[in-house]
């Protein structure tokens, strides 16, 4: 009789605990889905817009230009013949030649020589570029690597009129704006002949239009591992450190950058208004209980199965 009796309390006391652990689970499952996913960082589409509104925007001061018929807005976007095709994986050309900011010629193979940002843009545009290069002046100080011993940056131009004397000036505004010292080899800045940009910008899914004196082409940076290899490409004008931090650490691995964006998303939430992202401490404890009351049912599960 007592053991009867035992053996009801037993079970009394087990369901009571899974009905427990069963409300528990059940409400960390209401939770979770409720957690503020905070603001994503900016998407293409919304850096497009950006990019539309850009166009009537004056340039910095030290990039002042005549202003041509420039048109960047997101119709022309459309046009099949300007755009990206994103080939992760793929690899670009490193024998192509080019000339530096010196007007010495310099090989691709020769400065790709590890994690490497590479910026199509071409001097004499009147916006968007000026816009692109002034954000990464704004965002190489604050990211914790090593320029041209970690990484290395190449801003190079799909102009062929493009001239040494222009790179060597669009050089000297984006060292200045940094405001702080930068290593010289650490971003290159470089022009070249037709065939050479055209092959390094087909390779990459880049195209773009000439109309005139302008281009009409996509504004987006691609990263590369020291092979050649494309990792990762990222567009508009918004970038922030910590993206081109991952971007760079996937090159160094080797990596085309989807499982460690995911996990940094997940963890992470972009702050729109303080510009960085904030550690979400509500989801990932949530994420801790679920796992656990789960674990704690499947042990109770197998537990009574046994008996």
């Amino acid at each position: 009789m007592n053991c009867i009796i035992s053996f009801a309390r037993q079970i009394s006391s087990s369901q009571s605990t899974l009905s427990l652990l069963t409300l528990i689970l059940l409400a960390v499952l209401l939770i979770l889905p409720a957690i503020p996913a905070g603001a994503e960082h900016p998407s293409a589409e919304a850096d497009m817009n950006d990019r539309a509104s850009m166009q009537h925007h004056d340039p910095p001061a030290e990039q002042q230009v005549p202003q041509h018929q420039h048109d960047h807005s997101a119709q022309a976007m459309t046009d099949n013949q300007v755009g990206i095709e994103e080939r992760l994986g793929a690899f670009i050309p490193l024998d192509l030649t080019f000339q530096d900011e010196n007007g010495q010629t310099v090989i691709l193979r020769d400065l790709i020589t590890g994690p490497t940002i590479i910026a199509p843009i071409y001097y004499s545009c009147p916006n968007v570029c000026a816009f692109l290069q002034a954000d990464l002046a704004r965002n190489l100080p604050a990211i914790k690597l090593q320029p041209d011993q970690d990484y290395r940056v190449l801003s190079i131009s799909f102009d062929e009129k493009d001239t040494p004397m222009a790179a060597r000036a669009s050089r000297k505004t984006y060292m200045t704006a940094m405001g702080q010292p930068f290593p010289e080899q650490g971003w290159r800045f470089l022009t070249g002949e037709a065939a050479a940009s055209k092959a390094l910008t087909k390779a990459a899914g880049y195209s773009f239009l000439r109309q005139g004196n302008d281009f009409l082409h996509p504004v987006v940076i691609f990263v590369v591992t020291g092979e050649g290899r494309i990792v990762r490409y990222l567009h508009g004008t918004r970038m922030l450190p910590m993206d081109l931090t991952l971007a760079l650490t996937e090159a160094r691995e080797g990596r085309l950058g989807s499982t460690i964006r995911k996990v940094v998303r997940f963890c992470f939430n972009y702050d729109s208004q303080q510009k960085h992202y904030v550690f979400n401490l509500l989801r990932i404890a949530a994420t801790v209980i679920l796992i656990t009351a789960g674990g704690f049912l499947l042990f109770l599960f197998i537990s009574g199965r046994k008996r």
